[in-house]
């Protein structure tokens, strides 16, 4: 059994609680890897509870484990989407050990590149890179079925769309919209949750993007290595490319973007996806679709500075507001919100923030 040495000591928190958590992990990983040499250190984290470590084994190989604490965290459906998407043809990571009681799981590492690390040092990779994650989404958009992932029902839809007033304009801009504005809200939250459920229904990852996409070279079955699945559902098919062509952390120009969609919307056909047969339609859905997850994504910022102490996620609100008004202003159903962006951000002037 491996002894602890300093860089396991500094995995442990000063919080007690995470003390322990951390040395009942430290004893559970020393548990599966008897008899081995092995050295620990924080790989990262995320926007959960969840904690990810790298394992450096003497061989030179290396495992990452998950630290997900219950009752805040469920190992579960980790496990569970994990293996279907894999059997889907993606690259997600095999797993070695699992202990779903106490939350800790052994997994492969897929590396230390996300698809953002490689993208902001060589844009030029954009094309491959999009390429092979165009090929892993067809791959489990194909596997699609009914009654197998939770449905991404209007409930869950409006439930994320409800995180935009609730915590970006009421906590992160102190803004409280009067009746008329609660109205005009409302009827585009209506719009936009009408075309998400009548678009094809398939298997949606729900955060396809480039911080969950690995380069992982050769690693079977391809680039990318794909995580944070664990909160699949069933639902709009234009869900996973809007968040993947209109990424929270890398923008591209309208050109590449579209050149992007339209290669994605090409090959989904191909492989026989029921996507509308002109592609103008599915572009429709598709910003439609982004103009949801937008609107969630900027609540979700707010809440994880506010309520998680996590600031990181603000810098990159403006990237996200700017998409939101590009497909607000392009189309007369969903004016009325442009409109409503138009009175937030002189509110926003006069209040000191900026989009």
């Amino acid at each position: 059994m491996s002894q602890p040495t300093q860089d396991k000591a500094e995995i442990l928190s000063a919080n007690p609680a995470t003390d322990v958590r951390s040395q009942t992990m430290h004893a559970w990983l020393a548990a599966q890897l008897a008899g081995e040499d092995w050295q620990i250190a924080p790989a990262s984290a995320d926007a959960s509870f969840r904690r990810y470590f790298r394992v450096n084994l003497p061989d030179g190989t290396t495992r990452i484990v998950m630290d997900a604490p219950p009752p805040q965290e469920d190992c579960r459906p980790f496990l569970d989407i994990g293996a279907l998407f894999r059997a889907a043809g993606a690259n997600t990571p095999e797993v070695f050990a699992a202990d779903v009681e106490q939350g800790f799981l052994l997994l492969a590492d897929l590396g230390q590149c996300t698809y953002l690390d490689a993208l902001s040092v060589e844009p030029a990779a954009a094309p491959v890179l999009y390429g092979e994650a165009r090929a892993a989404l067809i791959a489990i958009q194909r596997a699609s079925r009914p009654g197998v992932l939770p449905a991404y029902d209007r409930e869950l839809l409006a439930r994320e769309l409800a995180l935009f007033p609730d915590w970006y304009l009421a906590r992160h801009l102190g803004i409280t919209l009067d009746a008329t504005q609660q109205q005009a809200l409302a009827g585009a939250f209506a719009t936009l949750l009408d075309c998400a459920l009548a678009q094809p229904q398939v298997f949606v990852h729900r955060d396809y993007h480039s911080r969950n996409l690995m380069v992982s070279g050769d690693a079977f079955p391809a680039s990318p290595g794909v995580l944070d699945f664990q909160d699949a559902v069933f639902g709009p098919a234009s869900y996973d490319v809007v968040s993947l062509f209109r990424d929270a952390y890398i923008d591209w120009d309208e050109e590449q973007e579209l050149d992007f969609v339209i290669r994605y919307w090409e090959e989904a056909r191909r492989a026989g996806l029921p996507l509308p047969a002109e592609f103008h339609e599915f572009y429709r859905d598709y910003e439609w679709m982004g103009a949801q997850r937008q609107l969630k994504v900027l609540g979700i910022f707010a809440r994880l500075n506010y309520r998680d102490g996590k600031d990181g996620y603000l810098k990159d609100m403006p990237r996200v507001a700017a998409y939101l008004r590009r497909a607000c202003e392009r189309y007369r159903e969903l004016l009325p919100l442009a409109r409503l962006l138009d009175v937030i951000e002189n509110r926003q002037t006069v209040l000191g923030f900026h989009v």
